[in-house]
């Protein structure tokens, strides 16, 4: 009766702290910009979801990408244009990976911790291998992770440059800033 009992109160356990090891966020920030000689260009996105397994270490990060704000009207049409990101045929960017040192990040302990992120990032369709540092800070159960990291060769995602004498005002790497406050969730 004792096996059983402890059997049990195991099973509990695990099935709990399986219950409370996603961490989620809806309120993601995504900052992306732009230098050439020609102007700087940058813009944010303040709606991006997230989900850490902190069981497994799986993440997924997905970005809207009608969602950038920029600071000039039509910056923000061009990029979101065909001939950019097609935001209309393809609305989300994705990242679906794994924190590959997930041993060296205590998700229930107190501390700022560095992680590797190994995983898939997708932009218009397009699929690539990524890996990439990341900061995780632990405080009383909540996570904030930050991220900064550039994308090579945006061309080679299939995303446009303007064409004409505006050709140069976009570079070929794009720099990415990610910050996200995680709490525990069900999903």
């Amino acid at each position: 009766m004792k096996k059983v009992l402890l059997s049990l109160a195991i099973a509990v356990a695990a099935i709990s702290v399986q219950a409370q090891s996603k961490f989620i966020t809806r309120t993601g920030q995504a900052t992306i910009f732009s230098h050439t000689v020609a102007e700087d260009i940058s813009a944010t996105n303040n709606t991006v979801t997230g989900v850490v397994n902190g069981a497994t270490g799986d993440i997924a990060i997905s970005v809207p990408v009608q969602s950038f704000t920029f600071e000039k009207a039509l910056m923000q049409e061009h990029f979101n244009n065909s001939n950019f990101m097609d935001s209309k045929q393809y609305p989300r960017i994705s990242l679906k990976g794994k924190i590959t040192n997930l041993s060296a990040v205590k998700l229930a302990k107190n501390g700022k911790y560095d992680a590797i992120v190994s995983g898939d990032l997708t932009i218009k369709g397009v699929t690539k291998p990524v890996t990439e540092n990341a900061t995780i800070e632990v405080n009383n159960g909540k996570l904030t992770v930050t991220c900064k990291f550039t994308v090579k060769d945006i061309g080679s995602y299939g995303v446009g440059k303007p064409m004409g004498k505006k050709k140069n005002n976009v570079a070929d790497d794009i720099e990415v800033t990610y910050t996200a406050a995680y709490e525990k969730g069900d999903e």
